[in-house]
């Protein structure tokens, strides 16, 4: 079973407490329809679970495939600099079928930011590295595709309708093991 190499730390996106019996980390792109379908799977799992469950978003864009995907991801990056990461992640692929710069700009004015401000870190590339690393640390992982969950650092290879079985079988060996 491959191993998540890329070790989580202050840069990434995480929802939930850092004492979480379980850790699930994503990579996603915010093109990808697959993607699509696990986030309100990933959603109804953090309130199922609640302080049990860290989430962390990493972002693994499918440039050949997918022309929008490292723009968005460099959008939702901008954001978190503006600490509205999680607000951006959930708009972008609640938008996902109109993913242009024009959108990512609208998106950003909603969220209280100045679509100039995202205008001008996308034409400089200003989060392009943070997305580059995440992509690298994905890479270095095992990930080829999109979504691709580790839970407690194992890639699980099940489909995000079964992500739930596989936090309650760590929760479960937690439990015997606490």
């Amino acid at each position: 079973m491959a191993k998540l190499k890329a070790p989580i730390g202050p840069a990434d996106h995480a929802a939930g407490d850092e004492q979480a019996a379980v850790t699930m980390v994503e990579y996603g792109d915010y093109e990808c329809p697959h993607c699509r379908h696990a986030h309100p799977i990933v959603q109804s799992l953090q309130e199922r679970f609640g302080k049990q469950l860290r989430f962390v978003y990493r972002n693994f864009p499918l440039t050949q495939i997918h022309p929008h995907a490292e723009m968005a991801a460099e959008a939702a990056e901008f954001e978190g600099s503006k600490g509205h990461f999680w607000e951006m992640h959930d708009a972008i692929f609640e938008n996902q079928a109109r993913l242009d710069r024009a959108t990512l700009e609208e998106l950003a004015s909603d969220l209280g930011d100045p679509a100039d401000e995202l205008k001008t870190s996308l034409k400089n590339h200003e989060f392009l590295p943070k997305v580059k690393e995440d992509f690298m640390g994905g890479v270095r992982s095992g990930v080829n595709g999109t979504p691709t969950f580790f839970l407690n650092g194992e890639r699980f290879d099940g489909m995000a309708e079964d992500l739930g079985e596989g936090i309650e079988e760590l929760l479960g060996s937690h439990r015997r093991r606490a």
